[in-house]
């Protein structure tokens, strides 16, 4: 009997080690916001992000995706996650620095040459390092996905050289070293929120605005925007963060899931944002949108250079470390 007992509990044993570890995390739904459309970029990584997690926990954990701002602005759902009453979300880099102040060092204008040099920075030890660094303000960073390059458009005028900016009033993320770029360039510089921009535009008490094709794409800026000049004049990453008090309640598995479900669903999101950019450009241009891909940027350039100036070393050591990085 005593055998039976004894072979009974090792089999017992054995099929508690046979089953897989999600079988033990705790069922969970997170609330997982962003504030744009779901034609954009933000919402294929959040679909991405919800697959990948739900498969690799057995469906475990449960993502619920909000999109459109129908949280709350990005300031407003990085403060939500703070306290807990969000989850977490996929947030443009501008306004998580405005959390902390060193992650804006990546929107210097200028700073990288191409995608690859900027994902190489990022995935690596300094844009580890800053995600990690988000827990001094109560959030866990987990992956960069991106914004992209950021380019000008208008319903002004063509773009040539910062002298063609002069008085168009363009909105900016609220971030200093945006605002302070485009008054270097002569611009008059107006930080809003991204859902008040957009009737900005439509109401004309905007002349402009800045941000990658895929937004212009997606956002139809074509019906109150005739031009876009191709600046890329600053590479904005976006980040998957969520709240360090949700990030702490979860297991040591749960966190490992979603850490590696957000990278890869942050590399899926620039792979389709490159793979998708010409055709947008070409849809742009069918709407009757003029872009300007020849515009002389070194005179950009040159003209935003006391920015770096200003901010270069408010970023500590991160600055000179990204450019040895890039040589």
């Amino acid at each position: 009997m005593k055998t039976l007992i004894k072979a009974a509990a090792l089999a017992m044993t054995a099929l508690a080690v046979a089953l897989p570890a999600t079988a033990e995390i705790e069922p969970v739904t997170l609330r997982l916001a962003h504030v744009v459309n779901e034609q954009d970029g933000f919402h294929a990584a959040a679909l991405k992000f919800k697959e990948l997690v739900a498969e690799r926990s057995n469906g475990a954990i449960q993502i619920e995706v909000f999109p459109n701002a129908t949280l709350g602005d990005e300031r407003t759902l990085l403060e939500g996650m703070q306290i807990g009453t969000v989850d977490m979300g996929v947030i443009t880099n501008g306004p998580v620095s405005n959390f902390l102040e060193d992650m804006a060092v990546f929107e210097l204008p200028f700073l990288f040459p191409s995608s690859e040099a900027a994902y190489k920075v990022l995935d690596g030890e300094i844009g580890q390092e800053l995600l990690d660094r988000l827990s001094e303000v109560n959030l866990k960073g987990l992956a960069y996905a991106e914004r992209g390059f950021r380019n000008l458009t208008n319903s002004e005028r063509a773009v040539n050289t910062p002298a063609d900016m002069a008085g168009m009033r363009i909105r900016v993320m609220e971030n200093p070293v945006y605002i302070d770029t485009f008054r270097e360039l002569g611009a008059d510089a107006i930080p809003m929120a991204w859902t008040e921009a957009l009737t900005a535009m439509q109401q004309g008490t905007i002349d402009g605005q800045e941000n990658p094709v895929n937004v212009v794409h997606s956002f139809k800026l074509n019906e109150t925007q005739t031009n876009m000049t191709m600046t890329r004049h600053a590479y904005a990453p976006a980040i998957f963060v969520m709240g360090l008090p949700v990030w702490d309640k979860l297991s040591e598995e749960a966190q490992t899931i979603i850490d590696d479900a957000a990278q890869e669903a942050a590399e899926y999101e620039r792979a389709l944002n490159a793979s998708q950019q010409e055709e947008q450009l070409q849809e742009l241009r069918d709407a009757g949108m003029i872009i300007n891909d020849s515009a002389d940027l070194t005179v950009f350039a040159e003209a935003v250079k006391p920015v770096y100036e200003k901010y270069g070393k408010k970023f500590g050591d991160y600055l000179p470390r990204i450019q040895d990085a890039l040589k």
